[in-house]
């Protein structure tokens, strides 16, 4: 009898909540334009970026190779990426509204965690092609050849829309019956299963079965990410070469800062405590990962690489020429 009082009392509560409130900075809210600035400038910058990357690898014949395919892939999975967390932040700040439908609080989740699962693929992906490359450069082109790229690429696709499907599948069976505060910026996992657990019921067997989930979706990629470069030091350490070493570690040395910026802050959120991931650190290194990572990654493969350099001087050349063009033929 109380149990059914009790289920009865948790549905009218859960019909009550209808959103979540995103705390977000609350303890910045002084300094909020600041904020607004801020974000709105990486947002530019990373989309900008990210964008710029997709147009010389689409339309420059010379960045037609393996990596630069997957590098296009993973510039346009970024762009999504920021898209998915910076607009709704932006918004928070300028109109002062935190509020977010629990559809919309799940549907940003989906894409947050299928965008991220996509890419520790990708990263993966990219570390198998510099290892080809530098480990077994004579067979280079034979093993990563167009249909190869196409699958491993669209294998990263379709493996993000599995797991990001499975886990907002179980996340929508969650009961929320109590406040509907999420101190974080945006829907992460931990903060809305806090949200149910704390107020509304054991939901250990869920954290379980995601965590296994989230194994059996990253444990693959990052290890074979982690073994592909373990090859790549002991191949460039062996190199008698100085100058070969170099060229060797120059080819692979945005990549690699990539992910260690990526996996780094990934494993940090996830290594500290629970009791930690509820104050300010969690958010910091969430902004890491989630907002300054997209917007980096464009910078260290310009900054980086000769041929990215190269391509958007030429890209730069052939625009201005088109309008140089146009304005002359309007005069004549």
């Amino acid at each position: 009898m109380f149990m059914q009082v009790a289920g009865t009392l948790v549905q009218q509560n859960q019909t009550i909540i209808k959103e979540f409130i995103l705390l977000g900075f609350k303890h910045l809210q002084n300094i909020k334009i600041i904020l607004l600035l801020v974000f709105f400038t990486i947002y530019i910058m990373t989309i900008a970026g990210n964008v710029l990357i997709v147009l010389l690898v689409t339309t420059d014949q010379h960045l037609h190779t393996p990596m630069y395919f997957f590098l296009g892939n993973l510039s346009c999975l970024e762009t999504f990426y920021s898209s998915a967390i910076l607009p709704r932040m932006l918004a928070s700040f300028s109109n002062g509204d935190r509020s977010i439908s629990i559809n919309g609080c799940f549907i940003q989740h989906y894409f947050f965690a299928y965008l991220a699962a996509v890419e520790c693929y990708l990263l993966s992906a990219m570390s198998y092609d510099r290892y080809v490359a530098i480990c077994k450069p004579l067979h280079y082109v034979s093993v990563m050849n167009g249909k190869l790229c196409l699958h491993l690429a669209a294998g990263s696709w379709v493996t993000g829309f599995i797991a990001s499907t499975i886990t907002i599948i179980l996340m929508s069976r969650l009961v929320f019956c109590g406040p509907n505060e999420i101190d974080h910026f945006f829907c992460d996992t931990y903060p809305i299963m806090q949200l149910s657990y704390l107020f509304c019921g054991d939901t250990h067997a869920f954290k379980l079965f995601l965590y296994i989930l989230s194994s059996i979706f990253t444990f693959p990629p990052s290890i074979l990410t982690l073994t592909s470069y373990a090859f790549i030091i002991l191949t460039i350490l062996r190199m008698s070469s100085s100058r070969g070493k170099r060229k060797a570690f120059s080819t692979c040395s945005s990549h690699l800062l990539v992910v260690t910026i990526f996996y780094g802050t990934l494993m940090s959120i996830y290594a500290i405590p629970n009791t930690i991931k509820v104050s300010g650190l969690h958010k910091v290194l969430s902004v890491i990962y989630t907002i300054l990572t997209p917007m980096l990654n464009p910078v260290i493969y310009t900054l980086r690489n000769k041929e990215v350099k190269n391509a958007f001087q030429r890209f730069i050349s052939v625009f201005f020429l088109k309008i140089y063009r146009k304005i002359r033929y309007a005069n004549i």
